[in-house]
């Protein structure tokens, strides 16, 4: 925690380092004993920059296939670990729809770097919002990821998503996914290559493995996100290449 923490101060100044703290804080308050619902957990942001787990009564985790390259292999049913000692279930099914869920089953859904790779955000959190009143959100920051020469996507355009319906299949960002992208700026996992990052990432198959960005986010288009789907922002922080909600 300590090493943590002299870190943090060398990358963010002991005023950042106080932000960065306060909104942990207020985010850890606000979780306790809740039931939650993680949308491709578990996040190491959650472990360490907002260390929220620990304060969770219990969690399960939503994984839309039983093989990504994110997570591994994952069967419904079994057990999820999200923290020592403390355990849910992976749930195999759509994060979209979240089909077999009950309203208000949870009270909170995390979901972290997750909303992007969704073709249709407001179809999404009208249905994260539809079983848990609260949520969590993380969205990577655009200005300081692989996405940084790509347009931010408008409000208008996410509505034309959700008014047509669009499912993931959709490839209408492509063609700008596959020329503007930022490669050198990708973080690859330990002993991964770029080679094999591109390979098992492979846009042509965003169907099956769902890596392509389809909407990209500042602190702007995240926030009219939020409000238009019924969201009210308790508290907000950008940090880490990425922007960090607490709503209800």
């Amino acid at each position: 925690m300590l090493a943590e923490l002299k870190r943090s101060v060398r990358n963010r100044g002991i005023a950042g380092t106080a932000r960065a703290v306060m909104f942990a804080g207020r985010c850890q308050w606000a979780v306790r004993g809740k039931r939650g619902l993680e949308i491709g957990g578990p996040s190491d942001l959650f472990r360490r920059f907002i260390p929220v787990y620990r304060a969770l009564h219990s969690l399960d985790n939503c994984t839309f296939s039983r093989d990504t390259i994110w997570e591994g292999h994952r069967e419904d049913g079994a057990a999820f670990t999200f923290y020592p000692g403390k355990s849910g279930r992976n749930r195999l099914i759509d994060g979209v729809d979240l089909n077999g869920i009950r309203d208000g089953e949870y009270d909170l859904i995390l979901s972290c770097h997750s909303l992007e790779h969704i073709a249709n955000p407001i179809k999404a959190l009208k249905n994260w919002r539809r079983v848990a009143s609260d949520l969590l959100l993380v969205v990577p920051y655009c200005r300081e990821t692989f996405d940084h020469r790509r347009p931010v996507t408008t409000l208008t355009h996410m509505i034309e998503d959700f008014d047509r319906n669009v499912g993931e299949d959709d490839m209408s960002h492509l063609k700008e996914v596959m020329e503007l992208s930022d490669l050198s700026r990708l973080t690859l996992s330990k002993g991964m290559t770029l080679e094999t990052a591109k390979q098992l990432a492979d846009p042509l198959r965003n169907p099956q493995n769902r890596c392509i960005h389809h909407h990209v986010f500042d602190e702007r288009n995240s926030v009219e996100l939020l409000n238009h789907c019924g969201y009210r922002i308790l508290a907000q922080q950008t940090a880490a290449a990425s922007i960090f909600f607490l709503c209800n």
